[in-house]
């Protein structure tokens, strides 16, 4: 029996290796997301605690040293904050994108996987067609070894 070969598995198997990478390359990018969130929110729980000790100082006696240094340090937490914040978006980004390549390199892996199974039922077709046409060679020759034995 003959024995199916897909002409461009090679070109399959290049398309799972890049989908690969993509997904690799995709939980890198979120890992770093997450490490940038993470930072993120350590900036925030620190402003408030800024902003409590400079509320704590104002409510006390007034020592206009500590508030100023208390005021400059929540302004500079919050500058911080914002950085920190255009940082997660172009992480973010960079998740979208390595989202959008993981997609394609997905699309194309399945496109060609789709092409090889229907390959492959073109294949089975073929073999189906020669085993049938096979099979009524056979018919037809004991039909006219048979019809030769009737008319002697």
């Amino acid at each position: 029996m003959a024995k199916f070969i897909f002409k461009m598995e090679s070109i399959l198997s290049v398309k799972e290796k890049l989908e690969e990478q993509a997904k690799a390359e995709y939980s890198i990018e979120m890992m770093k997301l997450r490490q940038e969130e993470e930072k993120l929110d350590k900036l925030k729980l620190r402003r408030d605690m800024y902003q409590s000790k400079l509320y704590d100082a104002v409510k006390d006696k007034l020592n206009i040293l500590e508030i100023k240094i208390l005021e400059d340090s929540v302004e500079n937490i919050k500058y911080n904050i914002k950085l920190q914040m255009v940082v997660v978006a172009n992480q973010q980004r960079a998740v979208e994108k390595a989202g959008e390549k993981l997609d394609n390199a997905m699309k194309e892996r399945k496109t060609y996987e789709k092409l090889k199974e229907n390959a492959f039922e073109e294949f089975k077709a073929e073999i189906n067609a020669e085993e049938q046409k096979e099979i009524n060679e056979l018919v037809s020759f004991k039909f006219r070894s048979g019809s030769d034995e009737s008319e002697e």
